[in-house]
């Protein structure tokens, strides 16, 4: 990761494209998960590879940002150094990124003398201008530990109303979610000695950020539309000018992080957040002595940032006035692309509470690592949260990457590496005249545009697009071979299977190119197996006329080039397997941990059971009658036990609605549910969605109630709808866009098969309809499990905590 990069760090070259790429630094005092991976550092290292693809002249700078209180808290918890943290940490989080095949060009930390070094002549830079201040402040301070208390080392009481949760923390309240000031803290208590701090006052520096809003809003807004900012960055941004700029405090009374060189605060460090976007400066200059020429050259230099939307302000207020202030001539953000949250199953990933699935998880499972990167990035939280499920993450494997691109590329290579007699004895056939076959021809026209709707969207940092668009790809060249029939056309036309061949090979080639900065991996296998050495350089540069090619990809791979040993390039998810994960990674780290203490402690105990038990003959006939007496004394298992695995929820599509002839409050829907015919429903729902939103959308169906007249139309089904508590706002509950018409809906853990009609007198809907709900994340549950399509979970637009029926 960057170690090929040090004997030759990359300057900025006149008259080429330099761009300076920086993620978030991850905070170092935890293992990243699935969320903060695809919300900085892989997003930012898809578009590093797309630039170096393109043939700009990139660098990706990233590190573990490892000051500050958390990392204090850490250490004292577990009874080291902050700096032992630190270096335990930062391995794990370099070796995580390792295998997520991140190409950082340097991957550093903040705890280095050259973060001192830059970080201090900033400051000095400030408190020269005048744009500093200083500012008394009441803090906690405990006279056992003789220190101030930074707000992760005090817990009490939370003050607001209702809540009363007694172990909030200084900074924010972990039950109600409500920031906090220590100071307003019920009955606080150092977290290190447990005794009952005091109040006193403090002085502070502070940056005068009200001082600088007109250069700042100058720059936010020339930079927001010429860089292309994202919706999100915009809105929080102006969300900050909005409510007018505050003086902002940047010291802290810690021992971990920047000492401030000035004598009266020379007991204090910099606050994490003032000091942690200065690391990428500084990581830069452990990259290179001519850092500068990055950083302070924004003729030359295009800085592009990534980052999680918890991170917005930092990088678009107080970093860039922070480097307006110095009055030098730095290279300002000119692009930030912002990501939402990605969500755990039907919750929330915690990297406090050990939830959802971490780096180091992904590393032990057997899924490859282009299956984890292609499954994030196809649900990069881009406009608004996204979920992580892993029976989506099956659907996509299987469905997008094992039978559309995988089938696609082994289809070619397999059919050109058959022996002379049923094909090309792996040699790439020489053949002209491609221009002139009209299927290949248009299928040149057709990718050539794909590649520029491709290049559009990279160049814009719409990178869930730019993967769509490639994927498009690799369908195109599926109905291309499709459309030539080349099995046939071997034996009746061998000039155009030829031709037909030649090019698809090129798509293939084309494919590597275009998924390199997605799957490098994939990429690097299909090199392979093309036979083309490891070193070729993927590219898609204009001035080599790449981009031009793609439009002729019959040209693309030389004939007479003979190619290596093709190979299956995805292994299919199967449901045992999704389930053992789903199962393995439920709950927290710590419950995983209990778990596998639990296992390990029972194996224990039977092992030593076993060794002490020694049965004779007599004893096993004598423990073998008990058991058969026992086994027919055993109550017989309850048939019919009511369960949502009797109910037969279906993927529904509304063909056709339209009012109730005879009744004011009731449509009449016809809904494909997968059969030859579509079935007639009648649902109350006039009164809460228009009839417009009531075409042509998908839903969830519960087929197997016992049909009933409603006001003479006979109803065969019900649209599953959610309400609020009160009843006054209804919604559909709706699959995802994907998800299979007919396709049942199911239930981790209930794999029954549904009655085939419910039996009204035992009352099953109604029991089972008890349990239905939507949780706080809008997921339509069964109990705590989804409703679960082979494409993901079903929701509803804005009703929390709804009852479904």
């Amino acid at each position: 990761m960057g170690e090929n990069c040090k004997t030759f760090p990359k300057l900025p070259i006149p008259g080429k494209r330099n761009i300076l790429i920086t993620s978030a630094l991850p905070y170092v005092n935890n293992v990243p998960h699935l969320g903060n991976i695809i919300g900085c550092v892989l997003s930012a290292d898809v578009f590093a590879r797309y630039c170096r693809l393109r043939g700009y002249n990139a660098i990706y700078m990233c590190g573990t940002d490892e000051y500050g209180t958390a990392t204090e808290t850490k250490a004292l918890e577990e009874n080291c150094t902050p700096k032992e943290i630190c270096d335990e940490y930062h391995a794990i989080h370099k070796e995580v990124y390792k295998w997520f095949d991140i190409s950082f060009d340097e991957f550093g930390r903040t705890s280095t003398p050259q973060q001192t070094e830059v970080c201090q002549a900033i400051f000095k830079k400030l408190f020269e201008n005048n744009w500093l201040s200083e500012n008394t402040m009441q803090q906690l301070y405990c006279d056992t530990c003789k220190k101030f208390l930074a707000d992760r080392l005090v817990e009490g009481n939370c003050p607001t109303p209702g809540c009363n949760y007694d172990s909030a923390r200084g900074d924010q309240c972990e039950k109600c979610g409500k920031l906090l000031n220590p100071t307003e803290l019920m009955e606080p208590k150092c977290k290190v000695c447990r005794n009952t701090p005091c109040i006193r006052d403090t002085d502070h520096l502070f940056l005068e950020l009200p001082l600088l809003k007109d250069r700042l809003e100058a720059y936010v807004n020339n930079m927001s539309v010429a860089g292309g900012w994202s919706q999100n960055a915009i809105y929080t941004t102006h969300a900050w000018l909005r409510e007018g700029l505050k003086p902002r405090c940047i010291t802290r009374d810690l021992k971990w992080g920047v000492p401030v060189p000035h004598e009266k605060y020379k007991d204090k460090v910099f606050y994490v957040w003032f000091d942690a976007p200065i690391g990428y400066v500084s990581i830069t200059s452990c990259y290179t002595t001519e850092w500068e020429k990055w950083w302070k050259n924004p003729d030359d230099v295009e800085l592009y940032q990534f980052m999680g939307k918890d991170n917005v302000p930092f990088h678009t207020v107080i970093f860039p006035s922070t480097l307006l202030g110095t009055g030098e001539n730095w290279t300002l953000m000119k692009t930030i692309s912002v990501t939402e949250y990605l969500n755990y199953e039907a919750g929330k990933f915690s990297k406090s509470k050990g939830i959802g699935v971490f780096g180091n998880d992904a590393k032990d499972t057997n899924i490859p690592v282009e299956v984890w990167r292609y499954y994030l990035l196809t649900n990069r939280p881009e406009v608004s949260d996204t979920l992580f499920t892993w029976a989506d993450l099956q659907a996509k494997l299987n469905s997008e990457l094992l039978s559309n691109l995988g089938n696609f590329v082994n289809r070619v290579l397999s059919f050109i590496a058959k022996d002379s007699a049923s094909g090309y004895g792996s040699i790439i056939p020489d053949v002209e005249g491609a221009e002139s076959h009209p299927l290949t021809k248009a299928l040149g026209e057709k990718v050539g545009n794909y590649v520029e709707q491709y290049i559009e969207a990279m160049e814009k940092v719409k990178l869930k697009q730019g993967l769509k668009v490639a994927m498009s790809v690799s369908g195109e060249g599926n109905g291309y071979l499709q459309e030539s029939q080349f099995w046939k056309l071997y034996k009746e036309d061998r000039r155009s299977c030829s031709i037909v061949m030649r090019t698809a090979c090129g798509l293939v080639y084309l494919l590597a190119c275009l998924l390199e900065p997605f799957m490098p991996s994939f990429s690097r296998e299909v090199l392979k197996q093309l036979n083309l050495p490891p070193e070729t350089q993927l590219s898609l540069a204009d001035e080599k006329g790449d981009v031009a090619n793609s439009k002729r990809p019959w040209n693309i791979i030389p004939a007479g080039h003979k190619i290596g040993t093709p190979a299956p390039l995805f292994k299919e998810l199967k449901d045992e397997e999704v389930e053992f994960y789903r199962e393995k990674f439920a709950g927290s780290q710590a419950d995983r941990a209990d778990r596998a203490l639990k296992a390990e402690t029972d194996a224990k105990k039977m092992a030593e059971q076993l060794n002490k038990t020694k049965i004779s003959d007599g004893n096993k006939k004598e423990r073998a009658k008990k058991s058969s007496e026992t086994k027919s004394k055993a109550p017989a298992t309850v048939e019919g036990e009511i369960s949502i695995s009797r109910l037969d929820i279906r993927v529904g599509l509304i063909t056709k609605a339209q009012k109730h002839p005879n009744a004011d409050s009731l449509y009449v829907e016809e809904i494909d549910v997968g059969e030859a015919l579509p079935r007639t429903v009648v649902s109350g729902l006039v009164n809460y969605i228009p009839l417009e939103e009531m075409q042509n959308r998908k839903v969830c169906v519960l087929c197997n109630l016992k049909p009933v007249s409603m006001r003479g139309i006979k109803s065969q089904a019900m649209v599953l709808a959610a309400s609020n508590s009160d009843h006054t706002k209804v919604e559909l509950v709706e699959p995802p866009k994907d998800a299979a018409i007919g396709e049942r809906v199911t239930f981790p853990g209930f794999d029954g098969k549904p009655d085939d009609v419910l039996n009204s007198k035992k009352k099953i809907w109604e029991t089972v309809q008890l349990d239905l709900h939507t949780n706080k994340e809008l997921v339509a549950c069964y109990k705590d499990l989804p409703f679960t399509t082979s494409s993901g979970i079903c929701k509803v637009a804005s009703i929390s905590e709804g009852s479904i029926r």
